[in-house]
């Protein structure tokens, strides 16, 4: 694969025809994609859970409530028991990867308790599991039109409210997917 035609830093889009529950709808943030496959965050499908859900498990005190109700997202379907924080700016975390200038992933228990305290990155979604795809199956699903590619904008995954971010990413392309349908016609 060459550079031209790397995901990292995308948002892969689903289609109004991509009826898979995991995906329906979704925004995935794509934090890494080479010749071993794909790898990202879905950003807007949030669990019935919230960030004082995981502290308490995890025996961390929250320094106030609007920390503890800090929302919890499914980020995909495999390893759905595995916390990833997608945050900005990058910082010193022990299991840090920067993805981007200013996006990075963590999955070490430091960048929890700092969030619990107040003192964490200044952007945070916090997602429990991930979406993957071996090499060359996203390729695949892209040619059978299931996904739309765009460069990933931050304001989507940390300042759109989750309601509007599969639509407001798909603008960014100069699509409206609520006028797509997964039927077909007939004339």
């Amino acid at each position: 694969m060459n550079d031209t035609n790397d995901l990292t830093n995308q948002f892969l889009i689903a289609m109004p025809s991509l009826l898979d529950p995991d995906f329906y709808r979704s925004v995935t943030y794509i934090c890494e994609h080479n010749a071993n496959g794909t790898m990202g965050i879905i950003i807007n499908h949030p669990l019935d859970m919230a960030l004082k859900d995981i502290l308490t498990q995890m025996d961390i005190a929250a320094a106030n409530k609007s920390i503890s109700q800090i929302p919890i997202y499914h980020g995909g379907p495999v390893q759905v028991e595995r916390g990833f924080v997608l945050h900005r700016p990058s910082g010193h975390w022990d299991a840090e990867i920067k993805i981007a200038d200013d996006i990075a992933i963590t999955t070490s228990r430091d960048i929890l308790i700092a969030l619990a305290k107040g003192e964490g990155p200044d952007d945070a979604l916090i997602a429990l599991g991930y979406a993957a795809w071996r090499p060359g199956q996203l390729e695949q699903e892209l040619a059978e039109n299931a996904w739309l590619t765009c460069n990933a904008n931050p304001a989507i995954i940390f300042d759109t409210p989750n309601q509007n971010r599969w639509s407001d990413a798909a603008t960014l392309i100069g699509f409206k997917l609520e006028q797509l349908t997964h039927q077909v016609g007939h004339a």
